[in-house]
């Protein structure tokens, strides 16, 4: 059976500091993995959901941790392929008290970024209900590019859902220009987008958050979910326009992954038929959970752990 959730772009080894600290004087690190699109399948998974990835490994042992461990949150993971003639890519996190998180990538030239549309399977696409993309995959190389276009139209041709969060990193493009035309066009082209503030600011010169919706429904998406950080989330179809408030963490670890989290309890929550405005809700709750954890999929709750933490039920101990 096919599941019902799919999602496609790179993995990388993660290696993750045991201290707050400049890199340069840390010496102990604890090995995690991290990927936009793999995160979200993890958060799905973890919520109940039956999810697949479509990425491309390494032949050497990164690889071969990243597919065993994906593969053992639930994620359906047959059709991810390896190569033997690029790596696996790595990132290194660096971890202030009084500044953001940093990471430094090492994936130039890595196995994921020589996906082509060969790479995409018939139907494991044809038969999901939604199709997760961010906008890392098309800035990893020509052929990553040609490859989330042909998944677009083939998950089009089908009638799936596409969801699409920008995720903006603009170190792995070579030309702004060419950055923000091609994200414009997969906003244009999918039906749930999920972006930012800072996404809002360099794809549509806009920073208020009914601003950066509107352009995203102006665009051809039916649904835009604006994400606050702290403060919530905006979200908008045709119809209507809602801030959603957000949930108080005591103490943040590690905010990276928080937007991960929320894409995939916005979808959880479409999954179950809830309107836009409760999966926002949801999806609030679990970027906010994600927060309380180092690592990018360490903090994703389970079903039971998000339910106490909205207060739908009591804690359970065993």
């Amino acid at each position: 059976m096919s599941p019902r959730v799919v999602t496609m772009g790179e993995t990388m080894v993660l290696i993750n500091p045991a201290e707050s600290g400049p890199m340069k004087y840390i010496t102990d690190f604890k090995k995690s993995l991290g990927g936009a699109e793999s995160n979200v399948a993890i958060g799905l998974s973890r919520l109940g959901h039956d999810v697949g990835w479509i990425s491309k490994l390494g032949a050497d042992p990164h690889g071969e941790y990243l597919r065993s461990f994906v593969r053992g949150e639930g994620v359906d993971t047959s059709h991810v392929t390896t190569t033997p003639d690029a790596p696996t890519g790595l990132m290194f996190k660096e971890r202030r008290a009084l500044s953001e998180t940093s990471v430094y990538y090492y994936r130039h030239g890595s196995a994921a970024s020589t996906m082509t549309p060969a790479d995409l399977p018939e139907s494991f696409l044809a038969d999901a209900e939604y199709l997760h993309l961010t906008g890392i995959t098309p800035a990893l190389s020509e052929s990553c590019r040609e490859t989330v276009f042909a998944a677009v139209e083939r998950a089009r041709e089908a009638d799936v859902t596409i969801s699409f969060d920008p995720n903006l990193r603009q170190k792995l493009w070579d030309d702004e220009n060419e950055m923000r035309s091609t994200l414009l066009e997969l906003v244009g082209a999918t039906d749930i987008v999920l972006p930012g503030i800072e996404e809002g600011r360099a794809l549509f010169d806009a920073e208020e958050p009914e601003a950066i919706a509107a352009a995203c429904l102006d665009r051809g998406a039916e649904i835009a979910a604006v994400k606050l950080g702290a403060a919530g989330a905006l979200v908008a179809d045709h119809a209507t326009t809602e801030r959603v408030a957000g949930y108080e963490v005591e103490r943040v670890v590690d905010p990276v992954g928080a937007g991960d989290g929320f894409a995939a309890g916005f979808l959880a929550g479409r999954l179950r038929d809830l309107g836009p405005v409760e999966s926002a809700g949801l999806a609030n709750a679990v970027g906010a959970f994600a927060t309380t954890v180092a690592g990018d999929i360490e903090g994703l709750p389970t079903g039971e752990e998000l339910e106490v933490f909205r207060g739908e039920r009591d804690a359970v101990y065993r």
